[in-house]
């Protein structure tokens, strides 16, 4: 009996060794001294063990380190798990910062997604606010085998069944993983042997979501029949991330002459091999931070965009965004914005929908403006629109004056105009209309137009 006790106090040791080791590791690789660094900390049982596990080890100075919770909104609980996180950071000495989100706004992507989607793009917020270049996630070895698994019953391909990347860096923020090659029994090994107190989210027991339905139904059924599992499942993941980047080299082998700031050549995306220009398109989706579309969706849009013809008015909608043509390229842009109509009552910009409107001060024959009054308009092109910016040709349609300087499609929808009462005056990139030119050497104002990335 006492030999038995032994070896199992020594499992347990060695379980929270692995936890404290991933965590020493992964801070080593990519938190460099001083580096300032956030940390996702929900209150569950796995996002403790890993900031006590960060604080245990002490890689990095407490001051460097802020806790990030993001409160969702959706569940009864939600401000005692705030409170929890916050007390548990300051019980340390560490940062905090509280980030709210409303996760039950209908977006059509299912509340999972969107509180995913809501709860990543609050953290990057968090930790720019705060100087991070290194966000902490708390996922495991169970979680990484479960993402496989739903993937594979979504039918995903190379890219999805890779599951979650141990790292990737998103501009200046690198996104880490410690705990992702240790499993859920050694998480929970370490939490029960320093006495971790954490909250129990209580939708984790409902089998309403499907992860939830996978992990109380299906994986106990793969442990009887898998002695390995999570690792042997997580294990595949990584082999599928290795595929999925010799796969997304030989896209940059193929679109290596096709790829120019941020367009595709058309011809030659017809000229390779189907597979092979699919693999490239994806690679572009991906590049233009667009999640490629499924298998079937893929190919149509493949031929949609090399058979259509040289002059067609190409219009692709997916994820948000829009793919067209324009002089052989392919382009991923944004949707038109909706109708809109801005009062300008001299303001030095103004925030449309779609981006921003600056008026510059300049004397190089700018925009003359003796008076401001509710009859300056901002609003987008409706048709029928005419113009005149030099004095030296005829007044004619805007339309004309667009197709003149090659201006893509998307770009003449998403132009500005400045109006004053019925009268077009301004269009950025064109030019004033010489009725309101300032004269050389008398005041006016440029506009400059800066659309949302």
């Amino acid at each position: 009996m006492a030999g038995t006790r032994r070896s199992l106090q020594r499992v347990d040791a060695d379980g929270a060794r692995a936890v404290l080791r991933a965590v020493d590791r992964a801070l080593a690789l990519h938190a460099g001294s001083p580096a300032r660094v956030a940390l996702g900390l929900s209150g569950g049982r796995d996002s403790v063990a890993l900031f006590a596990a960060v604080v245990e080890c002490a890689r990095i100075d407490r001051a460097n380190l802020v806790a990030v919770h993001v409160h969702h909104g959706l569940s009864s609980h939600a401000q005692h798990w705030a409170d929890f996180c916050r007390d548990l950071a300051f019980a340390h000495g560490v940062a905090f910062d509280l980030r709210r989100v409303d996760a039950a706004v209908h977006t059509g992507a299912g509340i999972e997604a969107t509180a995913r989607s809501l709860r990543y793009r609050a953290l990057r917020a968090a930790s720019v606010d705060a100087g991070a270049t290194v966000v902490l996630l708390a996922h495991h070895q169970d979680d990484q085998a479960e993402t496989l698994l739903l993937q594979l019953l979504r039918g995903a391909g190379v890219h999805g069944l890779a599951a979650m990347p141990a790292w990737r860096r998103d501009d200046r923020i690198a996104w880490v993983r410690p705990l992702l090659d240790v499993a859920r029994r050694d998480v929970e090994t370490y939490v029960r042997m320093r006495g971790l107190a954490y909250v129990d989210d209580e939708s984790n027991a409902s089998s309403r979501h499907r992860r939830n339905a996978l992990r109380h139904r299906v994986v106990p059924a793969i442990v009887d029949i898998a002695d390995g599992y999570p690792g042997t499942i997580a294990r595949a993941a990584a082999h599928q991330a290795e595929a999925a980047q010799l796969i997304d080299d030989l896209a940059l082998l193929d679109a290596a002459s096709l790829l120019e700031r941020g367009s595709l050549d058309r011809a030659g995306l017809a000229a390779l091999a189907p597979h092979r220009a699919r693999n490239v398109l994806r690679h572009f989706l991906r590049l233009q931070a667009c999640r490629p579309p499924g298998s079937a969706t893929l190919a149509a849009m493949l031929d949609q965009l090399v058979k259509s013809r040289p002059d067609a008015n190409v219009r692709i909608t997916h994820e948000g965004r829009t793919l067209g043509v324009h002089c052989g390229r392919i382009v991923v842009h944004a949707v038109p914005p909706a109708p809109y109509e801005y009062r300008w009552h001299g303001e030095a910009s103004l925030d449309l929908p779609h981006g921003k409107l600056a008026f510059v001060p300049t004397r190089d024959g700018g925009l003359a403006v003796t008076r401001f009054d509710d009859a300056w308009r901002v609003k987008p092109r409706r048709g029928g629109e005419r113009f005149q910016p030099f004095a030296m040709r005829p007044r004619r349609a805007l339309k004309s004056w667009l197709r003149e300087a090659s201006m893509p499609r998307w770009q003449r929808e998403a132009l500005p105009l400045v109006f004053h009462a019925e009268d077009l005056v301004a269009v950025p990139g064109l030019g004033i209309d010489v009725a309101f030119q300032a004269r050389p050497g008398e005041p006016g104002l440029a506009l400059d137009w800066q659309p949302a990335a």
